[in-house]
């Protein structure tokens, strides 16, 4: 018996003090399906090729939003597609109107620069000006490509 109240030989009734953790573990094993199944969701998963940077990574936002531009120059809020004409409706909807939040931008590797440019230009017109572009982190040897393979000697 895990708790309660016991009774003696002698007829004397004794506590039991022992602590029943079965609760405890089932509550445990709950939390645990739950935030297994919640972590996923929590992520990005719009599948593009980010050009590399040596940067000093900044401290990330607990909930940050993404305008991602795809290869095929599709865009992105967060995961949801999103027509370059409904843009600003949408990053309202998701920042609640709030111009000052920062607007993480990815881009593929294969987009143009130009393509980049008239992104970022339609987030200023739409008021959104704090604008954080994400890439991928490098050691700075590999990012430079200046490393050089040793050199082969002869005997």
């Amino acid at each position: 018996m895990a708790g309660g109240i016991r009774q003696r030989d002698s007829g004397e009734l004794e506590e039991n003090h022992e602590i029943n953790v079965t609760p405890f573990i089932d509550v445990m094993l709950v939390l645990l399906i739950i935030f297994m199944v919640a972590a996923p969701l929590a992520t990005v998963d719009v599948d593009i090729d980010l050009p590399a940077s040596t940067a000093q990574p900044k401290e990330r936002p607990d909930e940050p939003l993404y305008l991602t531009l795809k290869s095929d120059l599709a865009l992105h809020v967060g995961n949801d597609p999103v027509p370059r004409e409904q843009l600003a409706a949408a990053l309202d909807r998701f920042t609640s109107g709030d111009k000052e939040a920062r607007i993480f931008l990815r881009a593929d590797e294969a987009v143009a620069y130009r393509e980049l440019m008239s992104v970022m230009n339609l987030l200023r017109e739409a008021g959104y000006l704090k604008i954080a572009l994400v890439g991928l982190e490098v050691l700075p040897e590999a990012a430079t490509g200046d490393a050089q393979p040793p050199l082969a000697t002869t005997p």
